[in-house]
C-alpha cells in the first residue's frame, strides 16, 4: 500500500485509517468503502465507538451557521458500531488486512456498501468574490465516541471525533459510435428547406480533448449560409426537495462559412470545453476535489436509469446553429437559424491498471 490516510481525534483516543479516498461507481455497483479505526479503550469512559458514511448536499460554508440553520442535507447515511465489536470476526478485505498490520491490535475494521443511486462528488464552482466552501455533493467518513449511535440529546464533542472526506467517482466506459441527428427546416418565403446533419466522432470524450463535430448541409433554398456556431452546454439537475435545472454554456465558437444557395457542404469542426476558460462563471458544476488539487468540468453522470437519484446530476449537449440570410431588400428580415442538439458524454478515462 503506497499511502495511508489518517485522522486522529483531538483527545487521541481514536484514529481513522483509510487506504484510499477515491471510490469508483461502476454504474451497476460501487466500490466498498473499507477502513480501520484504532481505538484506545482506556479513554472511552464506558462509551462506544461508531463510524458513519454520509453523502450530503452542502449549501455553503459551515462558519455561516450562526442562527441555527443547517447548511448540510444528508442524502444518505449509514452507521456501524466498531467498538466493542458486535459482529464477531467478519471477513476482512485485503485493504483492511494491510491497515491492521500497520495499526496493530487496537484496530477495528469497518466497511460500507453504498447504493448505486447516489450522485458522484460534484461541486458548484464559486464566483471570484465567493469565500468559504463551495456548494455541492460530498462524502464523509466520520468516527466518533458516544454512548449511543444516534441519540439527539447526546452532545458529541469535537475532540471525540475524527473524519476524512472521500470521493465517489465514475470513469468512462468503453467508447461507442457517436450520436447523429438530422433536421430539415423550411423558411418563410421559401418553398424548399435547408437539410442539416451533425454527428460526433465518438460517444465519449475525455476532459481536455477536442470534440470533433461533423456538419453536413444541403442548402436547397435561395438563402446564403454565412455562419456556423458550435457550443457546448452543461446541464446540472439539482434534485433535493424539488428538481431545478441550470444550463450554462461552457464553450462556444463561431465559424465564418459561405454556403451559397442550392449547394452542399461538409466539414469537420473542433471545439474544446475547458474549466480554465470558465473560471469566472459562478455555479458551474466541477468534479469534486480533495483539498486544493486541480479539477475539471463535472463529468457526465452515468446511471442505470431506473432509480431516482438525488444530489447533482450532470449532462452535456453540443448545439449546432446554422445562420442563413436571405437576399435582396428583405435579406435581414428573412434571415433564420437552424438549430440542432447532440448529447455529449464528458468524462475522465479509467486509469491504467
Amino acid at each position: 500500500m503506497s499511502k495511508v490516510f489518517k485522522k486522529t481525534s483531538g483527545n487521541g483516543n481514536i484514529a481513522l485509517y483509510l487506504g484510499r479516498r477515491d471510490f469508483v461507481d461502476h454504474v451497476d455497483s460501487v466500490d466498498v468503502v473499507d477502513g480501520v479505526v484504532k481505538v484506545d479503550p482506556s479513554g472511552l469512559d464506558g462509551r462506544k465507538v461508531f463510524v458513519y458514511l454520509a453523502c450530503a448536499f452542502r449549501y455553503g460554508s459551515e462558519d455561516l451557521d450562526v442562527i441555527g440553520l443547517s447548511f448540510r442535507r444528508d442524502i444518505w447515511m449509514k452507521k456501524v458500531q466498531v467498538y466493542p465489536p458486535t459482529n464477531g470476526n467478519p471477513t476482512k478485505t485485503p485493504m483492511q488486512e494491510s491497515l491492521l498490520r500497520k495499526v496493530g491490535e487496537q484496530g477495528c475494521p469497518f466497511s460500507f456498501q453504498m447504493p448505486t443511486n447516489l450522485p458522484c462528488s460534484v461541486s458548484l464552482h464559486p464566483g471570484p468574490s465567493d469565500s468559504g466552501k463551495a456548494c455541492g455533493v460530498d462524502f464523509e467518513v466520520k468516527a466518533y465516541i458516544a454512548k449511543e449511535a444516534s441519540n439527539p440529546d447526546e452532545v458529541i464533542e469535537k475532540k471525540d471525533t475524527c473524519r476524512l472526506m472521500i470521493r465517489k467517482i465514475q470513469f468512462a466506459p468503453t467508447n461507442k459510435a457517436g450520436p447523429k441527428a438530422e433536421l430539415s427546416k423550411q423558411f418563410m418565403m421559401s418553398d424548399k428547406p435547408i437539410h442539416l446533419e451533425a454527428s460526433l466522432e465518438k460517444e465519449i470524450y475525455y476532459h481536455g480533448d477536442p470534440i470533433a463535430v461533423l456538419v453536413k448541409i444541403n442548402n436547397e433554398t435561395s438563402k446564403t449560409i454565412k455562419k456556423i456556431k458550435l457550443s457546448v452546454d452543461q446541464i446540472a439537475n439539482v434534485v433535493l426537495y424539488s428538481s431545478d435545472t441550470y444550463t450554462k454554456e461552457v464553450c462556444a465558437e463561431e465559424f465564418a462559412e459561405n454556403i451559397t444557395a442550392n449547394s452542399t457542404f461538409e466539414k469537420s469542426f473542433q471545439i474544446t470545453p475547458l474549466l480554465s476558460n470558465n473560471k469566472e462563471k459562478r455555479g458551474l458544476a466541477v468534479d469534486g476535489k480533495l483539498k486544493d488539487e486541480d479539477t475539471n468540468l463535472a463529468s457526465t453522470t452515468l446511471s442505470q436509469g431506473d432509480k431516482e437519484m438525488q444530489g447533482i446530476i450532470i449532462h452535456y449537449k453540443v448545439k449546432v446553429t446554422v445562420t442563413a440570410s436571405g437576399g435582396g431588400l428583405l435579406g435581414g428580415l428573412t434571415g433564420s437559424d437552424v438549430v440542432m442538439e447532440l448529447p455529449l458524454t464528458l468524462m475522465s478515462p479509467k486509469p491504467a491498471g
